[in-house]
Order: C-alpha cells, then sequence, then structure tokens
C-alpha cells in the first residue's frame, strides 16, 4: 500500500511535465516590427519562444539543453509545422512538433541555429492547473 501511494504522489508530482522531439527554429525582430513581433502583441525578450498553443498552452516552460523559455508567441509556420515536415529525414522528425526560439537580434539568432542541432528533445513544463484556476 505505502509503495503504492508513493508512486501515485510521484505521477501527480510529474504530470505536468513532458519530454518531446521538436524542430528548433530561431526567430528575431524585423526591421520594422517595433517592440510588439509576437502575433498576440506581446513584447518578446529572449527567454521567450513561439509554440501551437493547442499543443503547448501560453506560459508553458520550454527547457532547451542550454535555457529556458516561456511560451508566449505563435505562427502559422509553428502551427502547420512546415520546418518539420520539410527537413525532417525520419518519420519522428517529419512528425516533431516546431517550437521558434526568439532571439534579440538575427546575429545571435543565425549562430545559435549554426551551433546547434535542428531537431532535439526539450522538456515541456505546463503551468500548475490549479494556479490557472485562481
Amino acid at each position: 500500500t505505502a509503495v503504492g501511494f508513493t508512486l501515485l504522489l510521484a505521477c501527480q508530482l510529474f504530470a505536468n511535465e513532458q519530454s518531446t522531439l521538436a524542430r528548433i527554429t530561431v526567430y528575431w525582430h524585423g526591421e520594422g516590427s517595433g517592440e510588439h513581433a509576437a502575433w498576440n502583441g506581446t513584447r518578446l525578450r529572449e527567454e521567450h519562444c513561439a509554440v501551437d498553443p493547442k499543443r503547448i498552452p501560453y506560459g508553458s516552460k520550454v527547457v532547451f539543453p542550454d535555457a529556458e523559455c516561456v511560451a508566449v508567441d505563435s505562427g502559422p509556420d509553428v502551427i502547420n509545422r512546415k520546418a518539420a515536415r520539410s527537413c525532417g529525414r525520419k518519420a519522428a522528425e517529419r512528425n516533431a512538433i516546431v517550437i521558434d526560439r526568439f532571439f534579440g537580434s538575427k546575429q545571435e539568432a543565425l549562430a545559435w541555429a549554426q551551433t546547434h542541432p535542428h531537431f532535439m528533445t526539450v522538456r515541456i513544463l505546463t503551468p500548475d492547473v490549479k494556479l490557472a484556476g485562481k
């Protein structure tokens, strides 16, 4: 009984965490985009990323090997997974979600993209359901 109870508690602790394969793309403030480059008007910062909100809720933390970002933005190419479908070599890669990581400049974004793999396993930490109800 004690082991079962412990396993039940452990499952609840990790219920809001998952790991998944993702195709990582990068973006930055474009010329003339102003302070609000996000589709929803959010002022983007280095620790932000764009996701499909049906797969990863806004406010979730996306943990990369080198950083942790918050899901605050979206876009049509992220939702339709264009980058994964076009460059994935295996079925798992073609079916991967797309996460678009924001950088403060084009130079930073391209430098990161050149030194990291296109596909990587990321951890997704969704917001606590109890906190969302407050």
